[in-house]
């Protein structure tokens, strides 16, 4: 008798286990999803700044990490893999004011054409925006005058956030291999 009392003790309480999570669970896929992750209205933000690539020089804000054996063979230098701490300005100059970090990594991936892959994370540190970022995942033509690449998310301000990003190189030593990148960047997010 007591084996049955505990056995139908210990069916009553699953069911209960069972009951309790299939409410959680139903309560998150209703259609009022968006308001139980607080995410609020929608919004749209144009943001322009400068990215400074530079890595020549004592202080480079990107290095050479990985090369195969044959990249200084390759005229795209295919095969090349740099990492970024790069600063985010309002203008051109290097001395402009910084607004954050492009940190990072991108490489070569094209043989035929210069042709990088990004996988960046622009931290911004200014105004409302401090503490923010967005993330960059994509192909990046760099020899092409304006190129168009994805954001894929974003933390803070930016959270659930999706846009494009258009890059326009504002100079480039073809000697050192340091750069100055415009961007103009379109976000939807929360």
């Amino acid at each position: 008798m007591r084996k049955l009392l505990l056995v139908l003790f210990l069916l009553l309480l699953s069911l209960i286990v069972v009951q309790s999570h299939e409410n959680w669970y139903a309560t998150q896929t209703k259609d009022n999803w968006r308001q139980s992750l607080a995410l609020g209205e929608e919004k749209s933000t144009q943001l322009h700044f400068y990215f400074h690539d530079i890595v020549s020089g004592k202080k480079p804000t990107a290095m050479k990490i990985a090369q195969t054996s044959t990249t200084n063979q390759s005229p795209t230098l295919f095969g090349i893999l740099m990492m970024a701490d790069d600063p985010l300005t309002q203008g051109p100059e290097p001395t402009s004011k910084i607004v954050g970090r492009a940190q990072g990594l991108y490489g070569s991936a094209d043989q035929e054409k210069l042709g990088l892959i990004l996988a960046m994370s622009f931290k911004f540190t200014e105004g409302i925006y401090n503490g923010s970022t967005l993330s960059i995942f994509g192909r990046n033509p760099a020899l092409q005058l304006e190129r168009e690449m994805p954001i894929v998310g974003g933390t803070g301000v930016f959270r659930y956030a999706r846009g494009v990003a258009l890059a326009k190189t504002n100079w480039f030593n073809t000697t050192s291999g340091d750069a100055i990148v415009e961007y103009n960047i379109t976000v939807i997010h929360y």
